[in-house]
This record gives structure tokens, sequence and C-alpha cells, in this order.
């Protein structure tokens, strides 16, 4: 495990500024062929500003990236410096604490500063058993935290992408967004044919070459990783997360996912195992366990109103299930207390009961239920969703 110091720069270590210095070199040639063109190919000339621009942007975002990621690699090998130097146990606990939870913090502003598919990649993160927990805690609240696109550019692609008016497409529609995530964000509206409330999912401009820039970025530096401090492929990893994210952003194939798993939970049952002072039913019960239907619902797409760029939903009413403890507390409910457990036992098992049946039974399930995809619904119901 090497140790940061004044030594000569190895091949490896150069490698990771190949990317800025190759995008600067690029720069610097348009430039150039900007200022020689002629006045006859001014709007060649304007193509090429515009991709200066673009390009400006990316190398910015890509040193404000490894300006980051390097800042936490060197305060965490500062801090392996510093427990070697302790004998005291206690002590060196404590550092690695501390350590922890400023590193988290650091990582969650640059997740939030920078956007994209940092949002993403903080999600998949903030799983116990890949980091410390101080991590956890941090970023598992990285799930509504992406800036919200403008509605004047929603408004566009919506009418863009379903080939009609606002005005016509809905009766009514919210300019702000109930939450916006790394891909999309999702609005409420109102159907003209029944008056149903909906949930439009309309997906942010220019995300998917920001993903891909991004993806670039993290592709370096988890080679730089691998090569000097983690004995694990995190390249591969990295592989598997592009190919699923590079299908997020086909909401069509989302629409018909969604519409897969809601039929096979409403025209199912799930089994609950009854826990000690439940009653069983009279009827149509075994010894073991009441078949129920699934609490946990998924809200089906609308045909006809699905692109690649935008899904609109039914719209299911909810509590996010990170704020469960807030909105208890605001019924009078303590979350700790004996129907505070008793309501978070239910919400486990319905969870575990629906998973049980997608896995097990169906081999066809939801595989990104992370805090803001889950909500709790009026009556104890479960819903999932994307957003």
């Amino acid at each position: 495990m090497g140790v940061l110091g004044a030594h000569s720069p190895r091949q490896g270590e150069l490698s990771i500024l190949e990317g800025p210095l190759s995008a600067l070199s690029q720069l610097r040639q348009e430039t150039w062929m900007l200022i020689s063109t002629p006045p006859r190919r001014r709007q060649k000339a304007q193509q090429l500003v515009q991709s200066i621009l673009v390009k400006g942007s990316q190398l910015d975002r890509g040193f404000q990236f490894w300006f980051k990621s390097l800042a936490i690699y060197s305060s965490y090998k500062v801090c392996q410096l510093r427990a070697a130097m302790t004998r005291d146990l206690a002590e060196k606990d404590r550092l690695w604490e501390m350590q922890h939870e400023v590193a988290a913090d650091n990582l969650y502003n640059m997740c939030v500063d920078l956007g994209g598919f940092f949002l993403k990649s903080g999600q998949f993160l903030a799983k116990p058993d890949m980091v410390p927990a101080a991590w956890v805690k941090r970023l598992s609240r990285l799930h509504d935290q992406a800036p919200a696109t403008p509605f004047s550019a929603v408004k566009e692609i919506v009418e863009t992408e379903l080939g009609a008016n606002m005005n016509l497409l809905f009766d009514s529609f919210c300019e702000e967004p109930l939450g916006s995530a790394s891909i999309a964000q999702v609005h409420k509206a109102k159907l003209p044919s029944n008056g149903a409330d909906v949930a439009v999912k309309v997906q942010h401009p220019g995300a998917y070459e920001l993903m891909m820039h991004d993806l670039r970025n993290h592709r370096r530096f988890a080679a730089f990783l691998q090569k000097w401090e983690l004995p694990f492929d995190l390249l591969s990893v990295l592989r598997e997360l592009e190919s699923q994210v590079k299908n997020e952003f086909d909401f069509v194939k989302e629409a018909n996912a969604m519409n897969q798993i809601a039929a096979s939970l409403e025209n199912s049952t799930a089994l609950r195992f009854p826990s000690h002072g439940d009653n069983f039913p009279k009827t149509g019960s075994s010894r073991r366990g009441a078949r129920t239907p699934s609490p946990v619902i998924v809200p089906r797409s609308f045909p006809g109103m699905i692109s690649r760029k935008v899904l609109v939903m039914e719209f299911i009413d909810g509590i996010q299930i990170m704020r469960l403890r807030e909105e208890m507390e605001k019924r009078g409910i303590a979350f700790e207390g004996l129907a505070g457990r008793q309501a978070k036992r239910h919400i486990l098992k319905d969870l575990t009961a629906a998973y049980g049946l997608m896995i097990l039974r169906d081999g066809y399930f939801h595989a990104d239920p992370h805090p803001g995809n889950i909500f709790i619904c009026n009556g104890g119901k479960v819903r999932t969703q994307k957003k």
C-alpha cells in the first residue's frame, strides 16, 4: 500500500492526468481553428464555439472531480500514518471515526455539487456492507438532491416527446417538481379525460452525455485505486453499472418493467407469517400462515403517454420511508414505542414477502430499492417506484 510523499512520478500515477490533458490539447486545437476561420464559414465557427464551451465545462468538471477525490484520498493516507504511529487502540478507533465523518461530508458535498453520475454512485455506495457507517448515514440522503430542470425546458421536452401541446395533454401540471434525481424529475399533473392525478417523469436534458463523461472519470479513478490501494476489481463493477445506467435512460423499458411487476403483485398473494398475537383467519388458511393480497403496489404507466424521455404513471400519494419517523412523531406515535415497532415490522414483512415473490417465483424484480424509491401509503401499503 503506497504512501503519499516526495518521489518521482510513475507511469501509473501520470495516467490519472491523461483525460484532462487530452481534453485541453483538443480544446487548444479547436480554439486555433476558430481564430483562423474565414467569415463565410461563420455557422461552422459558431458550432465550434459551442463545442469549445461544452468541452471547457467538461474539463472544469473533470478537474473538480480529481481535485476533490484526491483530497479525500490524501486525507485517508494522512490518517493511516497517524494511526500507524499511535499505540492506543481506542485512540486509533477515534482517529478513524473522525476521518470517516469528515470524508463522508466531503464526499456528500462533491456528489451534490457535481450531480450527474456522482449522485448515482453515491447512492450505490450507501450500503453498510461496502463502506463505513458514517458514509452510509450521509450518502443515504442523496436520493433527491439533484438540481431541478427549469419548467420551460420540461414543457418543451414533454410536448416534443408526446407530440401535443401541454394544455391538451393535461388539465393541470405542477411546475414545481415533487422530486429530482440524477436522471429525471417528477411532476404531479391531472389528465383531462378522467381527472385522474398522474406522476410525470421527465428526463433532464443532457443527462445522458453528462453521465457518460462522469463514468469516464470514474473509470480512471477506479483504475488508480485498483492499482495502488484496493485488491478488488472495481473496473468490472463500473462496467456492469454503466450497462445498467444506460438502460435507465429508456423510459419505454422502464414502463414495461413497471407494468409487469405491478401485474405480478396484483394478481398474486403474498404469504405472511403471523407474529405473536395475530389472529388466524377462520377459513382459507393453514396453520403456518394466511394468504392475503400483496400490500406492496407499483404504479402503472399510461399507454400512449410514454417515450424514451417522458413517462406518465399513476400518482399514488405516500410518505418517503426516510421520513417515516418524522411523520409518525407528527401523529403522536412513538417511533421506538410498541405501535412504532409493529408498524416497522409489518413494513419489513410486506417488502420481504413481495421481494420473495419477485425473485424466487418470477425471476424479475425491482432492482433499485433505495430509500428514495420506497413510499408508505395511507393504510400502511408500500409503494415502490423509480424517480
